[in-house]
This record gives structure tokens, sequence and C-alpha cells, in this order.
């Protein structure tokens, strides 16, 4: 009967997905982003840009509203307004901070601007 090879005198080939002790991976480079952290920022900006989208639509909205209609503009800045605070809220909750923040203020700022612009037309 023949003998099967030996593997003594060959070097046996690695798998990839296994770590090679003799030659480790580089350790992770301080201050970079986990993969969480990127999918947060993701889904907050994704999210906070599509509030404020429509936060502007409605400020465009009050702003073709009728000039006799002011009840109907105001309305629809205010909501405008709380659209805005809605965004930043929810920014600020998808990265785990206080939900009472100076920086709700912020989400005031379109229904503010449009308030603005429908006082100087």
């Amino acid at each position: 009967m023949s003998e099967p090879p030996s593997d003594a005198g060959t070097a046996r080939r690695r798998a990839r997905h296994l770590i090679d002790f003799d030659n480790p991976p580089p350790p992770p480079v301080r201050g970079a982003m986990t993969l969480t952290q990127v999918q947060r920022w993701v889904m907050s900006v994704l999210a906070v840009t599509t509030i404020f989208h429509m936060s502007a639509g409605l400020v465009v909205a009050a702003f073709y509203v009728d000039r006799s209609r002011t009840d109907a503009q105001i309305g629809l800045l205010v909501i405008a307004g709380l659209f805005g605070v809605l965004a930043v809220f929810t920014g600020l909750a998808i990265h785990g901070r206080a939900g009472i923040s100076w920086w709700l203020l912020l989400g005031w700022v379109p229904a503010l601007v449009g308030a603005w612009f429908m006082l100087r037309r």
C-alpha cells in the first residue's frame, strides 16, 4: 500500500479569515468612528433634513396663502416652527442626547425667516 504524502516539508497555507499571529492586523486608529456612530450620523442627517424640508414647505405654503387670510399664514408658520423643533429633537434623540436643550430654538429659524419675508412683502 502507498502512504499519503507528508506535509512535513511544506508550509501550510493559512485561511484568510484567520488571524496570522506572526503578522497581526494594525491597531485601530485613535479617533476613528465606529460603524454605530456612522449609522447614527447618517440617520440623524437624513431625518433632520427631511423634517426641515417639511418645515420649509409649510413656510412656502404660508407665503402663497391669500394676504387676507393672515390667520392661516400665522397658523402655517407656527406649524412650520413646531416641525422645525421636531427635527432638532429627532436629531438629539438619535444621538442619545437630552430632549430639552437650547438647540430646540434652532427649529424656529425657518418659521422666523418666513415671517420676516411675509412682513416685507
